[in-house]
């Protein structure tokens, strides 16, 4: 089986295992669609879910069904009943252990959009973003661009979800965020192909998902928790909480990375997405908290305490991410996995972090 034409738009090639479940769900997608065995997954009981590399590669595993799917992989796979089963079981592992992390975050009298800013202004994630800018070296920087890059190659995408669950007032402010994330319509302002030429400056691979296998669980866990509110009509308030909580706390750690490039000699191509997000997301956070989020429970007043849940769950989970990196570095250690030979297609190589010499510092005038 050959490589795909077009690696940088997906899809991925199917990731190595990490244990006994996501083994068997790898070994499924390789073969025609059947019916996996009834009891896969049933004694699923990991010690902490969030940060399971078995549990967070398989639901990552069967999530990208529903996004680009896998290289080789029969897109029936997307609604087989079993493979929908056992992911429904890691997902009611996965959502409790979210559960117990913030617990039920209480509305304030004064409302949604009140409630959404106490949350950011408790947040006390550790301070990844002034690292970036200030002290990270070239090979932490481009450890950091890879993580992410499993999201913002299709930035925005696990949002969109909610658009054809919503009505009103927060459909439209939905539509309006959305708009600017996919460029307004233009290919070169979408902020995924922005991202892409960061990583194509750093000298990473710019194919999508190209950095699943070397990720781990948490870099996993942050995508696989939009993913999951996304997917379920039920969460459609936790989604918008989670976007909100997202673009409310976006703008300033996008200053500092983008300064943190410039610190590092790299020009206005590589920072034009860090660039962006300092501008956009200063107006996305408003429009998100009051005209988003605070428009959903004006119509529906029920989801209001499902809004604060997902945004206290996206700021919970990026922090141990925060952590996961911090304390790698540290420790002098890369906060990536060893990379290994691929599981499929064998003929299509892992990508790993090529070394590549830092740019000259510019000249000063």
């Amino acid at each position: 089986m050959s490589e795909p034409t077009d690696r940088r738009y997906g899809p991925a090639t199917l990731p190595r295992s990490r244990g006994p479940l996501s083994a068997a769900v790898v070994e499924a997608l390789r073969r025609p669609p059947y019916d996996l065995p009834a009891d896969l997954g049933v004694d699923l009981d990991p010690a902490d879910p969030i940060t399971d590399e078995d549990l967070q590669l398989t639901l990552f595993l069967c999530y990208e069904l529903h996004y680009r799917g896998w290289f080789g992989v029969d897109e029936s796979w997307e609604w087989q009943p079993t493979l929908l089963a056992l992911r429904a079981r890691c997902e009611r592992v996965f959502e409790a252990a979210l559960r117990r992390l913030v617990g039920s975050p209480p509305v304030p009298a004064a409302g949604v959009a009140a409630g959404l800013g106490e949350l950011v202004a408790a947040d006390d994630g550790p301070a990844l973003a002034a690292t970036l800018q200030r002290r990270a070296d070239l090979t932490q920087f481009r450890e950091f661009a890879a993580h992410r890059s499993v999201y913002h190659l299709r930035e925005a995408d696990p949002h969109s979800w909610a658009l054809p669950r919503l009505g009103g007032p927060a459909k439209a402010a939905l539509v309006e965020i959305q708009t600017d994330e996919y460029g307004n319509g233009r290919l070169d302002r979408m902020h995924a192909e922005l991202f892409r030429c960061t990583l194509d400056r750093l000298g990473l691979d710019t194919g999508y998902g190209a950095y699943v296998d070397v990720v781990p669980a948490v870099t996993l866990a942050t995508n696989n928790l939009m993913s999951l509110f996304g997917l379920h009509r039920r969460l459609r308030g936790a989604l918008l909480g989670h976007l909100a909580a997202f673009e409310m706390t976006s703008s300033l750690p996008n200053r500092r990375y983008g300064n943190g490039l410039r610190r590092l000699g790299f020009d206005e191509v590589a920072t034009r997405f860090h660039d962006e997000h300092v501008e956009a997301d200063a107006v996305h956070e408003q429009i998100a908290a009051h005209d988003l989020c605070g428009g959903l429970v004006r119509v529906e007043p029920a989801l209001a305490s499902d809004v604060l849940f997902g945004a206290a769950a996206g700021l919970a989970v990026d922090r141990l991410f925060a952590v996961h990196l911090l304390d790698s570095w540290a420790a002098g250690r890369s906060s990536l996995r060893a990379p290994a030979p691929p599981v499929l297609p064998p003929e299509v190589p892992l990508v790993t972090l090529p070394a590549v010499a830092p740019p000259a510092p510019p000249a000063l005038v």
